[in-house]
């Protein structure tokens, strides 16, 4: 009730608000027809019945979208405020009852004919009346209500030749096409032996089928088409984020990296010889522990995974990639660096980790090192799993589209099919 108050503050500040039309010639009377508004339909029946008789520039009037959408209450609003409409047809010469026809509404069909029972056998411009209509469609409870009728015409022949038996019988309605018989619907055949035998006829029939039968393929072919093609931008879409994201994310490990192995050779245990406690063969600055073997580990493993790091970054930083195939190649050659340098800082934490305990516990050494190598081992086994499994599978997958290329060549065929080219798709989302 609350757009119906606004639309009638509306209108009684500004009635011609309800004579305005869009591009289309489409009313507001039009639009709450089609969406079934009863209260503002009245509103507008009420500033000005003559709003019903305006035809939108395909020829549908307000009757016949709510028709078409099984409002029945807005039919019959419609039908009181001009009960002239009911007659009005569209551009394909079809009335409101045609559109009642193709829905499963018996109240809007009684009502309709109630208005004006000539409805009943008008053909449209392909001369089907709404029992053609109500059988095209199989809908079996409007078709038995028309039959029920006595002024049904049960020998109405559109212009494709077809009566409504012929047509639910072309559709392969054959539930359908037993009731229609039951209520003595014959075929055009029967009705008209000697029609039934023009060659020129059938054939025309049968070309007009077939085009419409390629129509139709055709239109499926094409959405089929665009249906893909938005798939694959979101496809598109998808892999660039993730590779963005798997850059600045790199770039943030690498910092990291990079700002741990500075500041670790700073911070040694044992700390650096001093003035006060400067010994044979010392120099000021040096570390006590320098002439450590687990030191020396730590001083060359943390030093490369500094400088890998480094170059990590003045590459992400430094290089701007746009294509995405060589981004992706760019990043693939980086993260193998980066757990070159994630294996490298674990060394020379583990290395340091000898000192730290000391001689006496040094099992606890031992330990963390065994820890830690199986999760090191076991992590960088499964990425390069990946890796190698990925690079099989994507030359699988060049293989086969080659094959079905060179398939294609010889019998005219399409390459690799839809499901296949998105299945592949899908499986390049991670860049390692």
């Amino acid at each position: 009730m609350h757009g119906a108050e606004v639309v009638k503050e509306l209108l009684q500040a500004l009635p011609e608000l309800a004579m305005t039309v869009d591009a289309s010639n489409t009313t507001a009377l039009n639009t709450a027809a089609t969406q079934g508004h009863m209260e503002v339909v009245r509103l507008l029946l009420e500033v000005d019945g003559t709003l019903a008789l305006i035809a939108r520039s395909n020829g549908k009037t307000a009757l016949h979208s709510a028709a078409r959408n099984g409002h029945v209450q807005v039919v019959r609003a419609l039908l009181e405020a001009e009960p002239s409409i009911a007659l009005r047809v569209d551009k394909k010469g079809q009335t409101a009852l045609h559109m009642a026809a193709k829905g499963t509404n018996l109240d809007l069909v009684d009502a309709l004919l109630a208005a004006d029972p000539s409805l009943l056998n008008l053909p449209d411009n392909k001369g089907n009346t709404a029992l053609h209509i109500a059988s095209r469609k199989a809908r079996h409870q409007i078709i038995k209500r028309l039959l029920e009728l006595p002024d049904t015409n049960l020998k109405a022949i559109n212009r494709a030749a077809e009566t409504p038996l012929d047509t639910a019988e072309k559709m392969g309605n054959g539930e359908v096409a037993g009731v229609l018989t039951e209520h003595g619907v014959q075929s055009a055949r029967a009705l008209s032996p000697t029609s039934g035998g023009n060659p020129a006829r059938e054939l025309k029939q049968q070309v007009s089928d077939i085009k419409h039968e390629v129509h139709s393929q055709l239109e499926q072919t094409r959405q089929t088409r665009v249906r893909m093609q938005g798939i694959q931008k979101r496809i598109n879409k998808l892999h660039e984020e993730g590779l963005n994201n798997a850059i600045n994310s790199t770039t943030v490990v690498a910092v990291l990296i990079a700002t741990v192995a500075f500041a670790a050779i700073f911070t040694v245990p044992g700390e650096y010889v001093d003035a006060d406690n400067l010994g044979p063969g010392q120099e000021l600055g040096e570390a006590n522990i320098a002439h450590q073997t687990p030191f020396i580990i730590f001083f060359v493993f943390d030093s490369v995974a500094l400088f890998i790091s480094l170059a990590v970054v003045v590459v992400q930083t430094s290089v701007v990639v746009i294509e995405r195939k060589a981004k992706k190649q760019m990043m693939a050659v980086i993260n193998k660096l980066m757990w070159v340098a994630c294996v490298l800082i674990s060394v020379a934490f583990l290395a340091l980790s000898f000192v730290v305990v000391g001689r006496t516990e040094q099992w606890l050494a031992v330990a963390v090192t065994i820890m830690g190598a199986t999760i090191l081992v076991t992590t960088i086994g499964t990425m390069l799993y990946w890796v190698i499994a990925h690079r099989l599978e994507a030359k699988r997958m060049r293989n086969i589209k080659r094959s079905s290329m060179s398939r294609s060549r010889s019998h005219s065929g399409s390459g690799l099919s839809e499901h296949e080219w998105v299945d592949e798709e899908f499986k390049k989302m991670y860049a390692i």
